[in-house]
């Protein structure tokens, strides 16, 4: 197997929530009821593909439950909300020594710009605006989750191919 195609290039860790509400010194910048709170990692091969692949991804996931407490609902079926936090830090690297480190994430200007873009994706794909934090920021994250739900998704380099 070729190991180019093992890469992963796209990170985001989602929470099925009953609300969620992000500050930024002390003022609430974004508000969700019912829906998904994604921390979004951005790394430098990330282009339109894969931010279109994930995008795709988080609006069909199907993890919210259904009149039988099964989940297979995604989020437009239950008319839910998105929060989309910026979130470097899932690109911590913990191998060597005690200080992450994260090198594999996006410098701040890529990512800034692909976190855009991605967010823009997701309101297209779900036909609707989504919540956001503001990129850069020390945010204040409050979350009452759902279940708990938590599901790490990755793209690969292999995934597009």
């Amino acid at each position: 197997m070729n190991e180019e195609f093992d890469i992963v290039i796209m990170r985001i860790t989602l929470q099925r929530v009953r609300s969620a509400d992000v500050r930024v010194e002390g003022r609430e910048i974004g508000r969700i009821g019912q829906g998904l709170l994604l921390f979004v990692g951005i790394s430098p091969t990330d282009n339109d593909a894969v931010l279109q692949k994930m995008a795709h991804k988080v609006v069909n996931l199907r993890i919210f439950e259904d009149e039988q407490a099964k989940m297979n609902l995604n989020i437009q079926q239950v008319e839910g909300r998105l929060l989309s936090i910026s979130q470097f830090t899932l690109y911590a690297d913990t191998h060597r020594g005690n200080r992450p480190s994260f090198q594999d994430a996006a410098k701040p200007e890529l990512a800034n710009q692909r976190y855009q873009q991605f967010n823009r994706e997701l309101e297209t794909q779900l036909g609707q605006s989504i919540a956001t934090g503001e990129f850069g920021a020390d945010m204040q994250i409050n979350a009452l989750n759902d279940g708990p739900v938590t599901i790490n998704l990755e793209i690969n380099a292999s995934d597009l191919a």
